[in-house]
């Protein structure tokens, strides 16, 4: 708290040494939309990728010294520049209209976060790509099993809860409590279900648009009235699961339209 209120008593500090903060309106006009990078000076690694228009690029750093709130991205900013060194900027691509920034914002998400590519996590982004999962990087057999997926077989000895991802799966259109940081949180909470029903329940099936993306093994659930991060609080107990994500469950990838949610629900209990 100390370095945040030091950054906003000097702001002099900002571009902390004199550097660009700000491009002129002829540049804004060439580059139209674009995507950029944050690069740590310290060992040259990219930590954030985004796209934006006019000086979007710089309103992180600006953040940073001007506000309270953490992030793992402003945080590293703050550090960087308590070291008396600057944030470096790099712009990717312009010219582009806003769709194609999107497009070329997701893939580098992608391709910078994917693990089989990447082995320890080098960005500070909150989500993914935007389609990461409907259009991100698929092995060829992830492909085959989105695009000619087999229906769903449940095992007759395990119960299985069927959650609907369609208002959190998207992180181009996820809002408010539906927006989480990954896909175990995305499937794990919140669910309005019956609390004699809880212990039950062996694994947590996420479905997005009619196919199985995302298997828990439960171990443990609590309940709770309220969401800590976005502050809200809900109307009735909401159950959160706690275990592990199965990435080579037989459900995964199975289409489970045998097994429709209700009108308007947004769970489904097998059996």
């Amino acid at each position: 708290m100390e370095n945040r209120s030091f950054f906003r008593n000097f702001e002099t500090v900002y571009f902390y040494n004199s550097g660009m903060n700000k491009f002129s309106n002829k540049s804004i006009e060439e580059l139209g939309f674009y995507v950029y990078s944050l690069v740590d000076p310290r060992d040259g690694k990219i930590f954030y990728i985004g796209k934006g228009c006019g000086n979007r690029v710089f309103q992180h750093c600006e953040a940073a010294l001007q506000g309270d709130e953490v992030s793992l991205k402003l945080n590293l900013i703050r550090e960087i520049i308590s070291l008396g060194l600057q944030v470096e900027h790099y712009i990717l691509r312009h010219k582009l209209s806003e769709k194609e920034a999107f497009q070329i914002e997701s893939v580098l998400i992608d391709f910078l976060t994917y693990p089989k590519f990447n082995t320890e996590q080098i960005l500070t982004n909150i989500v993914s790509g935007h389609h990461q999962w409907d259009e991100g990087i698929k092995t060829v057999d992830e492909i085959n099993a989105i695009y000619d997926c087999e229906r769903i077989k449940i095992n007759n000895n395990e119960h299985l809860l069927l959650v609907s991802l369609n208002r959190s799966f998207d992180d181009a259109k996820a809002q408010g409590v539906y927006q989480r940081i990954n896909i175990y949180e995305k499937t794990r909470q919140y669910w309005a279900i019956a609390k004699s029903r809880a212990a039950e329940i062996d694994y947590v099936l996420g479905v997005y648009h009619g196919i199985v993306r995302s298997v828990i093994k439960v171990d443990s659930y609590d309940w709770t009235f309220y969401d800590e991060e976005k502050k809200v609080r809900f109307s009735k107990e909401r159950c959160c699961f706690h275990g592990t994500l199965i990435a080579d469950s037989p459900y995964l990838n199975k289409d489970v339209s045998d097994y429709p949610f209700g009108s308007g629900g947004a769970i489904r209990y097998i059996p």
